[in-house]
């Protein structure tokens, strides 16, 4: 098995040595190991729990959700229920916000659309003026 020191990590993972340490205080990573020098060490085992939680934060999991995910993990086949409730609730949050992206970038594009064809004025300018 393969040691990694902290800089090794960040290079592999594109993650701050910041954050490997916020998350093993937070434990979403249990204590890393230590040298006889206290430096630590990371296996093969932590890239991978590392990795795991970077997908899962690029599928907008919380640190939180991602904490449950991560003990889920461990038994997949026990909590098969718990892990589709957890992702059909995710799937829903980003049907929400793909909505309300879709009504923003609509909005936008109308304000661009009236600008391009306003002689006097600017539309973006009293658009953001106008309130609810």
């Amino acid at each position: 098995m393969s040691l990694y020191r902290i800089g090794d990590v960040t290079k592999k993972t594109g993650l701050t040595a910041d954050t490997l340490r916020y998350y093993e205080k937070i434990k979403l990573l249990p204590r890393v190991s230590r040298n006889v020098s206290g430096i630590r060490e990371y296996d093969d085992k932590d890239i991978s729990r590392l990795k795991f939680i970077q997908r899962a934060q690029k599928m907008n999991f919380s640190l939180s959700e991602i904490s449950d995910l991560l003990k889920m993990r461990e038994n997949p086949q026990k909590v098969r229920d718990e892990v589709r409730l957890l992702t059909a609730d995710k799937l829903l949050e980003v049907d929400e916000h793909l909505q309300s992206l879709t009504t923003l970038r609509n909005e936008l594009q109308l304000l661009l659309n009236l600008c391009q064809g306003s002689e006097e004025g600017c539309p973006i300018i009293e658009g953001l003026d106008e309130v609810e």
